[in-house]
């Protein structure tokens, strides 16, 4: 990003301005200049499609087979509930093994995991047991790969490109989570939900096959250590304790994925009960949401490394509550598919603002495990908040459940920029 100098007059600050518009739009996907980002990129792109053609099918699968959303938070559960058991373990092994053999290995036993379910729909024989069980595995693929999956963008692009390599990952995400719901509204009409699972589980290959092309420089790993696998957990967290704006990032974190990304979970129960909606209006529903993320993920990759990050992050809270709360009062969808929208939005900005400025203010030493503690913020507690809000669902509605969790956001917003007034300043 081309830096803004201060002018001496009128027309020069024009000019400047002028260049500063360029400059952003040009260095946008500088990242993918790197050969091995690049193929990264698109190997995750192509995973990622999948994954949401899956999240869409399996939610629907879900909620036919129990119509409970119970059951839906249930499965949730099982799905990142291996976060809590594995992800600090996986920040330990990013910073000693090699992060491509392993993220190889547990992309492919993710795939087989989706193929399975596949076989399972096809034949007729699929119990929520069974999905619930293959949830587990794929969570614990996840749970043990995450760390590695963050801390490799290092590895991939040069520093001076890390928060344009972030936000562009970020993208591919939120591009995939338009997509994907996008072609399993087709796919389920065309082969049915199967040939949703089948589809993600092919999509694997790509990543797979990306990473196994993807050129590292060799570098000294600690391997196996003589020392326990808590040690370097309990050094992780004293790090971790003795830097504040790193703390509050991670508790940050841990409040906005136990309180706001649940709405995800309850959204088949708005599109049936609230809306009347069958199972392209899920989809709509889904795609309405990726593509503010979307947005927010490019509008950011613009942005490139703009100053007070800190201060954008605190809106992000502001917004992303209030229209969490207000998406799940109003009953009319014309007013709820922009509010929704806007969540998509200010979820990835918040998300990916905070995963910048992790990956800027930790040393390559303990990339790996502070990486894993962000992690386990979400995937940590979005197996709690999946099964308290599905089972509040099922008690109080899902608007009043959700309204009550964008509420909690928005004060606790409050609470973070008069209690912390240094992370407006980062």
């Amino acid at each position: 990003m081309v830096r803004t100098i201060l002018t001496r007059s009128m027309a020069s600050a024009g000019t400047e301005v002028q260049t500063k518009e360029v400059g952003r739009a040009g260095g946008m996907f500088r990242a993918l200049a790197h050969r091995n980002y690049r193929l990264f990129w698109t190997g995750a792109f192509l995973s990622n499609v999948g994954t949401w053609m899956q999240t869409v099918a399996q939610s629907l699968l879900v909620f036919q087979l129990t119509q409970s959303g119970t059951w839906l938070g249930a499965d949730s559960f099982m799905a990142t509930v291996p976060g809590l058991l594995l992800t600090l373990v996986g920040g330990v092994i990013a910073d000693t093994v090699d992060r491509k053999r392993l993220l190889i290995l547990t992309q492919a036993c993710a795939g087989l995991s989706a193929l399975v379910l596949s076989a399972l729909v096809w034949t007729g024989v699929v119990r929520v047991w069974m999905i619930l069980a293959l949830s587990f595995v794929t969570g614990c693929c996840w749970a043990i790969s995450g760390p590695s999956y963050q801390a490799i963008t290092v590895d991939l692009v040069e520093r001076e490109d890390l928060a344009n390599a972030i936000a562009l990952n970020s993208s591919q995400f939120q591009l995939a989570r338009v997509i994907g719901p996008t072609l399993a509204g087709v796919t389920m009409q065309l082969l049915g939900l199967a040939g949703c699972f089948f589809a993600n589980g092919i999509s694997y290959v790509a990543i797979v096959t990306a990473l196994a092309n993807v050129r590292l420089p060799k570098k000294e790993r600690a391997g196996v250590r003589s020392r326990a696998i808590w040690r370097d957990l309990l050094e992780g967290f004293s790090y971790v304790r003795g830097r504040r704006r790193v703390s509050v990032l991670l508790l940050c974190s841990t409040v906005v994925s136990l309180f706001g990304t649940p709405y995800l979970v309850l959204l088949p129960m708005f599109s049936h009960n609230v809306y009347g909606w069958e199972k392209a209006g899920y989809s709509l529903l889904m795609g309405t949401a990726g593509a503010g993320a979307l947005v927010g993920a490019v509008f950011l990759a613009y942005l490139g490394d703009f100053r007070r990050k800190g201060l954008f992050l605190l809106c992000c809270l502001f917004s992303g509550g209030a229209c969490i709360t207000a998406f799940a009062l109003v009953t009319r969808p014309a007013a709820a598919l922009p509010l929704l929208f806007a969540i998509g939005f200010s979820m990835v900005c918040f998300f990916a603002l905070g995963n910048t400025l992790l990956q800027q203010l930790v040393t390559d030493e303990m990339r790996g495990r502070v990486m894993s503690m962000w992690l386990l913020t979400f995937i940590g507690t979005m197996p709690l908040g999946s099964l308290i809000t599905g089972r509040s669902a099922d008690y109080f509605g899902p608007g009043h459940t959700l309204a009550t969790c964008g509420l909690v956001i928005f004060l606790f917003a409050v609470f973070v920029a008069a209690r912390y007034p240094r992370l407006r300043e980062i």
